[in-house]
Parts: structure tokens; C-alpha cells; sequence
């Protein structure tokens, strides 16, 4: 059963603030070009030396190609109709999976991979065999392993969904954001209702073990009433994941975003108003809401992860699969070693330059302090658990929770008051109510983000 919590309107305005979405602690704005390759070196050193590994690793992929330009978006992409290019970028790939197996190995146990984008469907089906063929030369999948590919439903058919089942893909994520075509016109992304509807029942068809949808709320031309149709078609189309974001509007950020007419954009006002409804409509039609800006149904890995305190976060989301090492691949890719986090050069110049010497693309990280682990825990296990234990914490870190965190406990109790979280001698519990406010909850204790005068670079939270 889903239990609907109704939540006001007013706590909704009070927390439409800027803040971090918690892929990682410290945030990925945190890391510095002082960090390269001899430092990511070092940490698969650390973590891959010592012999076979027996937890299995993440791999991400990033696929930075894309046929058309989505003005809303914020990712790292390469604009370009020439699919010619991607055989260049593909060969550069192997060129860096090769640098990373000469360090640790080949057959590392992999229990998770997700090919990002940009849309890796820009790849054509030949080109996807060929990566997830050189992925499976290299590393070793393990059984029950998640295997997932987001899809931009222009780019595919029912014949290329089943091309990407047979590949061994069991997860998708299609990007729809809105099914009504003047938002889709406004942000120059037309694509047809029914064709995402036989996509869905296409990858269904072939056995794909969860489907996920992206919506975004807070587009042009939006409004509560237009948004509301879209939850209806979405209630019908019945994904067994979705993915709720809230548009920010940085065009000094992002420039594709200029191309957007600041006049058509709903107002804060009607932006709460469709957060709202958006939590309403879907815990109706049967969707759990999992943390921050996702929902599953209930028989779904992820609800059933929540509900037994086993989610985990890392830099593609909520997942089912526990802390690992994320190696990272491709253009702009973030990856995770023990406490160390690494990003790859975000230029497709500056990419193939560094790997035509032969050295791993990174250039720029951080190697987490003490406090920063710390922090991280409790953080996370907010996020993921929506409580932490001090006794717990206090003992797998050697420090006293309420003397270390004081500041923060205090900071608290204006939350406390609002019934988003309970707090008493053992620890912090978030409440149901709590659970659509929970990035406000880690933020108190972000010291990086209590330090920062400038919060400007985050998305709203809600």
C-alpha cells in the first residue's frame, strides 16, 4: 500500500533554495586541478594492487554525442550529426580502457554499468556491440549484474530496443521530460507520445528488468494544468522508475539555455504548485517516493532497497548495488577510488590529446580528508537510510557524535519543529514529511556548503 503524505505548499516555498543534489560529499564543484593522474595512479594502486578483488566494481561510461541540442541541458555534450565521429571517440575509449586494465588487471568483477550521455544511442547498433564487446573482454560482469543505457526515444525503434537487449542491457532510462508539444517546442525536443509508449512496451517485451522516465517541471510554456496531462499519460505509461527534476534556468552557466525565452518560464509560484501535484499524482498511481527527486513502484529493486535500509547513492543516482569503487571512462567522467574522487578532461581536445601519451585523461579530483569521510557517511546515510545512528557513526569513525557535531545538531531543531526530522540521544530520523526535504536535512551538515557565500552554481533543491 502507498501512503499518500500531503505536503504544504508553504514548507515547499520555504525550502526552494540552492543546494547540492549529493552524487558525492564532498560535491563534484569541490574538486581541484591540483589532483591529477599521479594521484588517480596512487589510488588504484591502493585499491587494485593487492591481488583479485572480491567486491565487485561500478563502470560509467559517458557518451558525449547528440544529434540535436535540448536547450534545457546542462550535460557535457558534443552536438554533431557526423556519426563518423563516434568511431574516432571509440577507439579512444579502448585506448583508455587499455591504460586502465595495464593498472589493475583484467577481469575485475563489474556488478554495475551504465552508459551515459549525451545518448549513447547515438551510437548505431554495430558500434554498441563492439563497446559492451570490449567490455566483457576486459572485465568480468558478474551474475544478476545491472546493465543499463539511457535512450533518447528519437534515436531508437522496437528493432534497436531489442538490438539492445540481446547486447545484454536489462536496464533503460528514456529522457521524456514532457509530453506536451508545445513544452517539447520550447525547448526544441519534439518527439511523439505513442512513439515512447511502444518503446516502453517494446523494452518490456524484451525482458528489460526496470524502466525509468526523466521529467523535468519548470520548462517553458509548462503549467500546473499542462504538467498534470503529462502525469496522466506518465500514470498510464506506467515506467517502473521516474525521475522528477526541477528545471534550473542558469543561461549564464549554460549556454544553451539562452536559446530559452525567460518570459515563457512558469513562475515560482506555479513551479510548487506542479512539485505538488507531481507527489500527489504519482503516490496515487501507486509510486513510492524514494528520496529526493525519484519514485519507483513498489515491487521495484529500488523501493524494495529503500524499505529494507539497503539504497546507496553514487554519482548516477539512488542504486541498489553497494558502495564500490565507480571507475569512470569516457570525456568529462567522474569516477570514485576509495576516498579519492577524479574527473576526466572535459574537452574532446584536451581528451584525445592526453591519451595519445599515453596518460590516463585526469585532470582534476579530490582526495577526501578525514572530516570530509566523515561527513560523508552521515550524509549519505541520510540520503540513503534517512537516519543515522550516533553510537554508530561515533564508533566507525573514533569521535563523538554530539560533541563533533554540536553546530548541527542545534541547526536542526528549526527542522525538528517543522516535522521533518526526529532527533533524541540515539540518533536522527527523518519523517515521512522529511523524506521531500531531505537534501535541506544534509545540508546542515555540508561544511564546504556552510563555508560557501555563493550557492548560485546548485540547482533548487526542490
Amino acid at each position: 500500500m502507498v501512503v499518500s503524505i500531503p505536503v504544504s505548499e508553504d514548507l515547499l516555498r520555504r525550502y526552494d533554495v540552492a543546494g547540492p543534489r549529493y552524487t558525492s560529499y564532498p560535491t563534484a564543484d569541490r574538486f581541484v586541478e591540483a589532483f591529477g593522474e599521479a594521484d588517480y595512479l596512487q589510488a588504484l594502486a591502493q585499491r587494485f594492487g593487492a591481488g583479485g578483488r572480491v567486491t565487485p566494481i561500478s563502470l560509467y561510461i559517458h557518451i558525449p554525442f547528440c544529434e540535436s541540442l535540448c536547450y534545457y541541458c546542462a550535460c557535457n555534450k558534443v552536438i554533431t550529426k557526423h556519426h563518423d565521429r563516434a568511431v574516432e571517440y571509440l577507439r579512444y575509449l579502448e585506448k583508455e580502457i587499455d591504460l586502465h586494465i595495464a593498472r589493475i588487471g583484467r577481469g575485475q568483477p563489474v556488478g554495475q554499468l551504465h552508459l551515459g550521455g549525451g545518448s549513447p544511442t547515438f551510437l548505431n547498433d554495430a558500434q554498441l556491440g563492439g563497446l559492451m564487446h570490449l567490455l566483457h573482454d576486459n572485465f568480468r560482469f558478474t551474475k544478476g549484474a545491472e546493465i543499463s543505457i539511457e535512450v533518447d526515444p528519437r534515436t531508437v525503434d522496437a528493432g534497436r530496443i531489442a538490438a539492445i537487449a540481446a547486447m545484454g542491457f536489462n536496464r533503460l532510462s528514456f529522457g521524456v521530460q514532457d509530453f506536451d508539444p508545445a513544452v517539447q517546442k520550447a525547448v526544441h525536443r519534439v518527439q511523439d507520445t505513442s512513439q515512447v509508449f511502444s518503446l516502453v512496451a517494446a523494452a518490456r517485451a524484451h525482458g528489460m528488468q526496470s524502466v525509468n522516465v526523466d521529467l523535468i517541471y519548470g520548462l517553458p510554456q509548462q503549467s500546473p494544468q499542462s504538467f498534470d496531462r503529462t502525469l496522466e499519460q506518465v500514470a498510464r505509461l506506467r515506467p517502473d522508475r521516474i525521475a522528477l527534476y526541477a528545471y534550473a534556468h542558469l543561461p549564464t552557466r549554460f549556454k544553451p539555455q539562452r536559446r530559452i525565452d525567460a518570459m515563457q518560464l512558469p513562475g515560482a509560484a506555479d513551479k510548487v504548485t506542479m512539485l505538488s501535484r507531481s507527489l500527489a499524482a504519482l503516490s496515487a498511481a501507486g509510486y513510492v517516493y524514494v528520496g529526493m527527486d525519484h519514485f519507483a513502484l513498489a515491487d521495484d529493486a529500488l523501493a524494495v532497497a529503500k524499505r529494507q535500509g539497503r539504497l546507496h547513492r553514487n554519482f548516477q543516482g539512488y542504486s541498489t548495488q553497494p558502495d564500490c569503487d565507480l571507475i569512470a571512462l569516457g570525456v568529462s567522467s567522474i569516477g570514485c577510488v576509495g576516498a579519492v574522487y577524479s574527473q576526466n578532461a572535459k574537452t574532446l581536445d584536451e581528451y584525445y590529446d592526453l591519451l595519445n601519451h599515453e596518460h590516463l585523461p585526469v585532470v582534476r579530483g579530490l582526495a577526501l580528508s578525514r572530516d570530509d569521510i566523515l561527513r560523508r557517511s552521515v550524509i549519505m546515510a541520510l540520503m540513503c537510510q534517512g537516519a543515522v545512528h550516533f553510537e554508530s557513526v561515533s564508533t566507525a569513525h573514533l569521535v563523538d557524535f554530539t560533541r563533533y557535531f554540536a553546530p548541527e545538531l542545534q541547526a536542526l531543531e528549526a527542522l525538528q519543529a517543522q516535522g521533518l526530522v526526529e532527533v533524541d540521544a540515539a540518533g536522527i530520523q527523518v519523517t515521512a514529511m522529511g523524506w521531500y526535504f531531505v537534501r535541506a536535512i544534509a545540508m546542515v551538515f555540508d561544511r564546504h556548503l556552510q563555508a560557501d557565500v555563493n550557492r548560485n552554481r546548485f540547482s533548487k533543491i526542490l
